[in-house]
């Protein structure tokens, strides 16, 4: 029988790939034989990740977007096939938040976060669609979030961005599903990146209240999904589209 999570000879494209989940995400699609292309806007980061993940699989290559523009993100597709041909796989995995109550966010802001974390989405989703279909074998990962389910006094925006991306990936699942491309979203939860390290300075008591909330009593790392990313972007899912899974060492099922 054939090795129903082998990946070679598929291209993925990752935005935000070159660090935290997206770049975690990336490791195990290369290790499994896939070639990545990181999108994302810092370049230097870009390159340190397209030289690891070279080394873990076929030779990666990075493009610059900006994911709250549509000419970016088309020509981030469009270069992405010119390079490689074909693009089986779609990560949608860039992101940004603002921390603040509801009622100090302004207008610009909300629709910043909006206009990355959903729009931004959108609009890759529906670029990348024509050559998903052209695959034959399509595969579509939405990284929600924690707050895709709950919320916290500081992040509104960004909670409606992620609670919006559930219900965007079960639209398109059902959409494409005739199109054999299946659409799922990944709700990661309190993960040691970046974003997560900003919020522990903006956020008193936040490490030990995660740490008494999650039953594996550990924050997650970009690590912890590389395993789930090969499991939905490989034959082993076929038959698992419109689905959220929350990968959070089970925060969300804790009373």
């Amino acid at each position: 029988m054939a090795n129903p999570f082998d990946l070679t000879g598929k291209v993925a494209l990752v935005t935000g790939g070159n660090g935290g989940i997206g770049l975690g995400m990336a490791r195990g699609l290369a290790g499994a034989g896939a070639t990545i292309v990181v999108a994302a806007r810092n370049a230097e980061k870009s390159r340190a990740a397209v030289a690891e993940l070279s080394r873990l699989g076929p030779a990666a290559t990075a493009v610059s977007v900006d994911m709250a523009n549509e000419g970016s993100i088309r020509a981030m597709v469009d270069e992405t096939v010119r390079r490689h041909g074909r693009l089986d796989i779609l990560i949608n995995n860039a992101g940004t938040t603002v921390r603040k109550p509801p009622q100090e966010i302004s207008h610009a802001d909300f629709m910043g976060v909006i206009d990355v974390n959903l729009t931004g989405v959108h609009l890759a989703s529906a670029a990348a669609h024509a050559m998903l279909k052209r695959s034959g074998h399509g595969k579509v990962i939405n990284i929600g979030s924690m707050t895709s389910i709950f919320a916290t006094a500081y992040s509104a925006a960004y909670a409606a961005s992620k609670g919006a991306i559930v219900q965007y990936t079960r639209a398109c699942a059902i959409a494409w599903a005739k199109d054999n491309i299946q659409c799922n979203a990944v709700l990661p939860g309190w993960i040691k990146t970046d974003m997560a390290e900003s919020a522990l300075k903006q956020v008193p008591g936040l490490e030990e209240r995660v740490l008494t909330r999650t039953p594996a009593a550990r924050w997650g790392l970009p690590e912890d999904f590389a395993g789930i990313a090969v499991f939905l972007c490989s034959p082993a899912s076929d038959f698992i589209t419109g689905t959220a899974i929350p990968v959070d060492g089970g925060y969300a099922v804790q009373g």
